[in-house]
């Protein structure tokens, strides 16, 4: 790193396509005549800028910064500022007032409600995931398993931070069978009921969680048991907290000068404007940063929809059309496709998932075909609709049958994860267990039901914590998982459940290796709504699996399903089986077709509430 900021680097950042501008801007320790701790920030409309801190008694006159040329940018070298001091800008906008703000760079801050930044250079870190990384390289994702457990790094456990993380969050899943971990946000936010979804420092992995050098160590450790790290990314907006990025230099500066584009009306936030060179730069740099320097996997980005659309969120006229008079936001979405197209270029290996709930084409294709170069998508049609229908008294199925069918219609149109998430257990939605109709063993019976399912519709798979054990309490982040409940059978009979789910989902491709098309999926039986039932097959090239789930509290025996072909099957998982709470009537079920009316039928005994996994057999 030169003892000056680099021309090239300025040039990129001012066209907008650097994605290495935290090695530009920030603090860094650098070494020319003398060694000294090089500063840089953005602030265009500053007419000047000192930097105050720790190491000058936060004197505005102490040290104050030179403009590089007309690019906005301001840099000044201090020799006496060492790691750990803290240090803001002091920026005097054009009407001469003076504002304090956070560096928008820095990788490390004060523990909040303080909100200084750090003198801080990411720490060396002894990678051993390179041969990991190599295959991940070399990956297809979209032809491997991917059962995701998400996860609120400051509430999995209370009190445990990354480090600790390290090892117990890490063995924890890894036992259990998820392939990866989703982390909601890590960066640095100031309101702590907002999750992190309300970021101050994009590029500071929060104090709450640990240090810089904690996060690289938990990934490491994920990737040495074969675990994938997803990170919560959140480039559609930033709070107007006083310290951050909010009119910047005392004017709008990230945002949009025009309220009506600027405002988010639903989280009293503030939204990126992706028509500033200088915004893309700070946000493809802050996505390269978390899956470069850190190593993670992939970005699930956040409130896709809120980028896309002008009018999201915003009531009546209040929001400005494009200059073509429509509702999207072409900035955004060129953003979205230079995104899909930098990440590819510089990470390879990691995945890209859209939080995105509206019905906004291709989604999942590469911008070369006017796609905005998404991986997955999160299927949000699916799980609304699920958990409505699963919500329901089941006599109140058979007259929305439909809820459970229609996902097939569009199962393809996107490469999807199918996500029951942190959002879905809060704000009064109930958990998961709680939205189950019945006495306490038909609730645990339907949400064993509910996971097969799941597991066995074409698209991956999320899972938020404590959903594994079917915790009956709402998430509370001041609470935890109530890991205690595993004392009880139930409980414990619902966490073994998920366990076995999982290696064995992962063990028959089945499931997931033709998981993006109608080769990979066959119905049997998608009509009988009298019976809230539905039959069908997932399929590679070579081997078949038959899903059986009845939604009832009644038990079919003998049930006569389809199969087209001679064949023999064998039951190798059942949701009621004796081993997790059920009656264990199917366990171990064997059936061989015979011709009915000139087709061919297998008969299977269907318990109440169950869902059946029937291994096809050779021969």
């Amino acid at each position: 790193m030169g003892f000056f900021i680099d021309n090239t680097e300025v040039y990129l950042f001012m066209e907008g396509t650097n994605a290495y501008s935290y090695k530009m801007l920030g603090n860094h320790r650098v070494h020319g005549e003398y060694e000294a701790v090089r500063f840089g920030v953005y602030a265009p409309n500053a007419s000047e800028v000192s930097v105050v801190g720790s190491f000058n008694k936060w004197d505005i006159n102490a040290d104050k910064m030179q403009p590089i040329r007309n690019t906005g940018i301001f840099e000044t070298h201090i020799g006496h500022a060492v790691s750990g001091d803290i240090y803001k800008y002091a920026i005097k906008t054009k009407d001469g007032k003076i504002i304090y703000k956070s560096d928008p760079y820095a990788v490390r801050t004060q523990m909040p409600p303080d909100t200084a930044s750090m003198v801080w250079e990411v720490e060396e870190y002894d990678w051993t995931d390179s041969e990991y990384l190599k295959k991940r390289a070399k990956r297809n994702p979209y032809k491997t398993a991917m059962c995701i457990y998400e996860v609120h790094t400051g509430s999995w456990r209370i009190g445990e931070r990354l480090f600790e993380l390290s090892e117990s969050l890490v063995k924890y899943v890894s036992d259990m069978g998820f392939t990866h971990i989703e982390l909601m946000p890590v960066s640095e936010f100031p309101y702590e009921n907002s999750w992190g979804y309300q970021i101050t420092g994009f590029f500071a992995i929060s104090t709450r969680y640990g240090t810089p050098y904690d996060l690289k160590h938990f990934i490491n450790c994920c990737h040495m048991k074969n675990i994938g790290v997803i990170i919560d990314w959140v480039p559609a907006h930033f709070p107007r907290d006083e310290h951050g990025l909010a009119r910047f230099d005392g004017e709008p500066l990230y945002e949009s000068s025009d309220a009506l584009r600027s405002d988010q009306p639903d989280w009293g936030t503030l939204l990126f404007d992706y028509s500033k060179p200088h915004v893309r730069s700070f946000l493809l740099s802050n996505a390269v940063y978390l899956l470069h320097e850190y190593h993670a996997d992939g970005l699930r980005v956040d409130a896709v929809s809120c980028m896309l659309y002008h009018d999201y969120g915003k009531r009546g006229k209040a929001w400005r059309p494009n200059k073509y008079g429509g509702r999207e936001n072409l900035e955004a979405i060129e953003f979205l496709r230079t995104l899909a197209k930098t990440v590819n270029r510089e990470c390879e290996g990691v995945i890209l998932a859209a939080e995105e709930s509206t019905a906004f084409p291709l989604v999942t294709k590469p911008p070369e075909v006017g796609g905005l170069g998404f991986n997955f998508k999160w299927n949000m049609g699916f799980m609304n609709d699920t958990l409505e229908y699963i919500g329901m008294d089941s006599y109140f199925r058979k007259f929305n049958h439909d809820k459970l069918t229609f996902s097939m219609y569009y199962a393809f149109s996107e490469n999807y994860i199918l996500p029951f998430s942190h959002d879905e257990t809060v704000h009064g939605k109930k958990s998961l267990i709680e939205r189950m109709h019945g006495s306490y063993d038909e609730k645990f019976a339907q949400l064993r039901l509910l996971y097969m399912y799941l597991y066995a519709h074409p698209g991956k798979k999320l899972m938020f914590m404590g959903d594994e054990i079917a915790q009956f309490n709402e998430w509370d982040m001041k609470r935890g998982v109530e890991f205690d409940l595993t004392g009880y059978e139930r409980h414990a009979q619902m966490q073994g459940f998920v366990k076995k789910l999982n290696h064995l989902y992962r063990r028959y491709p089945q499931f997931w290796a033709c998981d993006t098309g109608w080769d990979g999926f066959k119905w049997l039986i998608c009509d009988d709504k009298e019976r809230s039932l539905i039959v069908f097959l997932r399929q590679d090239k070579k081997r078949k699996m038959i899903c059986i789930f009845n939604f009832t509290p009644v038990d079919y025996n003998a049930y006569e399903i389809p199969v087209q072909t001679p064949m023999k099957a064998l039951s190798v998982f059942s949701s009621d089986s004796a081993e997790f709470g059920g009656s264990g009537k199917s366990d171990g079920q064997f059936a061989v077709s015979r011709k009915k009316d000139g087709e061919c039928i297998i008969s299977v005994d269907i318990p109440a509430y169950a869902g059946i996994y029937m291994l096809v057999m050779p021969g």
